[in-house]
């Protein structure tokens, strides 16, 4: 399994909006460091919380600041571009970055930026079907095309660049409640991401997400790979649960009052931190608690997929940076290595080594006892032997 971080980013307002992104750059390069796999950045253009406009622009700043790391666009809304403008930068940055980026594909979350727009929200899915298809014609084929909508146009055209990852950089398609992403990932041969994996209608939808977007792989020639699908939920780990959950409490509320002016259903039950947290273990969507509590929930995520590929931490502003980081670090420290089967083998050779019995000590002993004689046998003087 691969681990990463979905970083809307979520920042209250009030705070200095450069040191927050500053402070996402700086959470990347200590995620690069920690091991993690990847990073979706969100884009959004209203409400003052999520504040990245440009995931394009904000990725090349991260790429030239990390080393492995993969960064992906978590998600380019798709209706608010021109398809060929968007693939032609979206190639571009897989060319700077030597093959480390993908783009995330979706409809746009926040119907606030459709409506600065002048984008129905009814028409933001649709929309997100059409600039697919011609996005995967630019990456998929050389000869020009031509396609018109009632919303954008494109004539004669083909990419200058090829994609640097071959066959074509790669895409993938958001996920929530609706089966519109995973209808879409499998006709277009995506991965996909399913963003509310754990609140309760999320998980419930699973095993739907994974049927349709197998079926509508079937039905299109293409096949739908579980290790091209991520899920995404948010946590927050300390030493234990109580101090994880005093951590949370610093933001947790704001978070929460935020989202309920953004989704038809909110993912957390109360209004203060105390009734929040006291909730959250029946909700189910989130995990506000130690390491050994993520295991058992992404253990709960495979039980009921069937498996998948990524789990992407939902980022938040829950705690304050420092405590935030320390959680990434038990993560990295606990969680990844158990599902990546990193503990195995240092384990057994322990558990070989103390259930010796002592014999290797006894070895260790002997074998300084007789280079002690050999010594003194060669100089003629008397073996002096350590205290014991």
């Amino acid at each position: 399994m691969r681990f990463g971080l979905f970083m809307a980013p979520f920042h209250p307002v009030g705070q200095n909006p450069t040191l927050a992104l500053e402070r996402d750059l700086d959470l990347i390069v200590h995620l690069d460091r920690l091991g993690f796999d990847e990073v979706w950045v969100g884009e959004h253009h209203s409400a003052g919380y999520e504040i990245i406009a440009s995931p394009e622009v904000f990725i090349g700043v991260a790429a030239e600041r990390t080393r492995h790391i993969r960064l992906g666009t978590g998600v380019s809304s798709l209706p608010y571009h021109h398809p060929l403008l968007l693939a032609d930068r979206m190639v571009l940055l897989d060319h700077l970055t030597r093959g480390r980026v993908t783009l995330g594909c979706g409809p746009g979350q926040l119907t606030s930026d459709a409506h600065m727009l002048g984008i129905p929200a009814d028409l933001q899915r649709p929309r997100m079907h059409e600039a697919l298809d011609a996005i995967m014609h630019l990456l998929r084929d050389d000869e020009p095309f031509t396609m018109e909508t009632d919303w954008f146009t494109i004539r004669d055209a083909r990419l200058q660049l090829k994609s640097f990852t071959k066959p074509h950089l790669p895409v993938a398609v958001a996920a929530s409640i609706s089966p519109t992403g995973a209808l879409a990932a499998g006709r277009y041969g995506a991965g996909l991401l399913s963003i509310a994996a754990t609140s309760k209608q999320g998980f419930d939808a699973l095993g739907t997400h994974w049927k349709t977007w197998n079926e509508s792989a079937a039905q299109h020639g293409n096949t739908a790979d579980r290790g091209q699908w991520r899920l995404v939920g948010p946590m927050h780990l300390a030493e234990t649960k109580e101090e994880a959950r005093r951590q949370a409490s610093y933001g947790i509320a704001e978070f929460s009052r935020y989202f309920t002016h953004v989704l038809p259903a909110g993912p957390t039950r109360g209004d203060t931190p105390e009734e929040i947290l006291a909730n959250i273990d029946d909700d189910g969507f989130a995990v506000v608690g130690t390491p050994d509590d993520a295991i058992a929930k992404i253990q709960s995520l495979v039980d009921e997929s069937g498996g998948f590929g990524t789990f992407l931490l939902f980022g938040h502003d829950w705690a304050r940076p420092e405590d935030t980081k320390r959680s990434f670090e038990l993560f990295a420290q606990y969680v990844m290595p158990h599902f990546q089967g990193q503990l195995d083998a240092p384990r057994a050779s322990c558990d070989w080594l103390m259930g010796s019995g002592g014999e290797f000590v006894g070895q260790a002993a002997n074998a300084i006892f007789k280079a002690i004689a050999d010594h003194a046998a060669e100089t003629g003087e008397a073996p002096v032997l350590p205290a014991t």
